[in-house]
This record gives C-alpha cells, sequence and structure tokens, in this order.
C-alpha cells in the first residue's frame, strides 16, 4: 500500500503550481495533504477512482487537511475527541487492517505563544494513537512540525530552543516514539543527513539545502518489518515543503 503525504502551503495555490502532475505521476493508494488553506468548495481537485475527505479550519486562509483515497474507508473521523476540528487539523480513516491518521501539528510560532497549546495537542495525540494503536496498526503521516534530532536540521546548535527545535517538541517527539511507534524514514535511514523536507523561503535555503525534516509517516512498531519504502521528494516543487512518502508490503 503506498502513501504520501504533502503540505501544499494552500491548496489553490499548488494547484497552479504542478500538484496535478505529481499527484498522477506518484500513483498512490492514499495521498494526505495539510495546511490546505481553503473552505469547503474553494478548491476543486478530483481524480477517478479517488475519494476525498477535507476538513477546514474555520478562520479563513488557515490550516486545514485533506485526505485522497483509491481505497474506501470503513470510516472517517475528524479531529480528537471533538476537539482541534475547528482548525481541521486531524483526519483519521479506517481501512479495516490499519488507521490511517494526517495530522497537521500546530506551529508553535516565532515568540512560542502557542507551546502551552502544542504541548495539549501532543498529549491529545500521543493518546488517542495509542488507543487506535491498540484497536490495529496505525499508520500516523503529515507536518509534525519538528525537526527531531539534529540530523533532521541543517544549523542544529544555532536553531536550539526555535520554534520547531525546542526541547519540549522534541521531546514530544521522543514521547510518541517511545509510545509504540516508529519513524519509518529513519528507520530506513538511521545515518542519512542533509534529507529535508521543508525549507524557508528566505536567503535561497532550498537551494543551499539548508532545510529542516518536519514531515514524516510513523508507524505502529509491530509495522516495522512491512516496511518496504520511506522516502522523500526533494525535487517537488510547488510548495515550501516536499511531499514524503512510505510504501508498506502486501
Amino acid at each position: 500500500m503506498k502513501f504520501v503525504s504533502w503540505n501544499v502551503n494552500g491548496f489553490r495555490a499548488v494547484l497552479q503550481k504542478g500538484f496535478a502532475d505529481f499527484f498522477d505521476a506518484v500513483v498512490a493508494d492514499v495521498f494526505s495533504i495539510q495546511e490546505t488553506k481553503m473552505q469547503p468548495g474553494q478548491a476543486q481537485f478530483e481524480r477517478e477512482g479517488y475519494r476525498v475527505y477535507y476538513s477546514s479550519a474555520e478562520k479563513k486562509g488557515y490550516s486545514g487537511t485533506a485526505v485522497f483515497t483509491r481505497r474506501e474507508p470503513q470510516a472517517v473521523f475528524y479531529g480528537i475527541d471533538g476537539k482541534y476540528s475547528d482548525e481541521g487539523r486531524l483526519i483519521t480513516l479506517d481501512f479495516g487492517d490499519l488507521y490511517l491518521v494526517n495530522s497537521y501539528t500546530p506551529n508553535v510560532q516565532r515568540e512560542l505563544t502557542r507551546l502551552d497549546y502544542r504541548m495539549v495537542f501532543e498529549d491529545d495525540l500521543r493518546a488517542y494513537l495509542s488507543a487506535l494503536d491498540r484497536e490495529k496498526p496505525v499508520v500516523l503521516c503529515g507536518d509534525l512540525n519538528v525537526a527531531h534530532e539534529e540530523i533532521d536540521i541543517k544549523n542544529a546548535r544555532a536553531n536550539i530552543g526555535n520554534a520547531g527545535f525546542t526541547y519540549e517538541e522534541r521531546g514530544k517527539m521522543t514521547d510518541l516514539l517511545a509510545a509504540g511507534f516508529t519513524d519509518s524514514f529513519r528507520y530506513c535511514y538511521p545515518d542519512r543527513a542533509d534529507a529535508y523536507t521543508w525549507w524557508s523561503y528566505m536567503f535561497k535555503a532550498r537551494e543551499h539545502n539548508t532545510g529542516w525534516r518536519i514531515d514524516y509517516f510513523l508507524v505502529s512498531d509491530r509495522l516495522r518489518g512491512s516496511i518496504a519504502e520511506a522516502r522523500i521528494y526533494p525535487e517537488v516543487m510547488g510548495s515550501d515543503h516536499c511531499p514524503v512518502g512510505l510504501t508498506l508490503a502486501e
């Protein structure tokens, strides 16, 4: 089963920047996107054989997630126990043999003004995923807005304490992995450096590959043996993030 995830930084915008070409070329069974920045009906993208599920933020032009799937889910859930749907943060698809959870984790902002909110979100997400995992395996994808280890960021020392690389955020990722989940890319490539998924628009960061790895596929530990491929698509343009992918053996 092939999964792709991409923070598109505005779905309406990326539709004008080659999104359809990549979508058609990659032929994913499940294609998740984050930061759609749209309300229902503001963007139209359909492909034969795919169902689509959107979760939009109440605030216009902000946040939002969506999932395109060729496999019909048994059920679809939004948010976590009634929380976070106001920002369109989370969509869960129950495929019978596994759960797919698409998350756009809140950014703590430059002055860390949403750090407390983020910490609560992280605890809620970990508890939610653990509960799902007790029923069946889980695949979590999305922009998790944290570079976990120093290998996941170009200039680690200079960024310690900055949004996306605080000890608090990194610690929550450590806690999530310890709760029974595996970072699929790092599992496949434990020592691969300079592998990033986000670059600032400033200072020609992408041209110089001065980036951060903040987009992930995490899987339940018992799915480790099914990981056939975990990859990053740095050549795909159209957003300040690039897509990431996961293939699980049938």
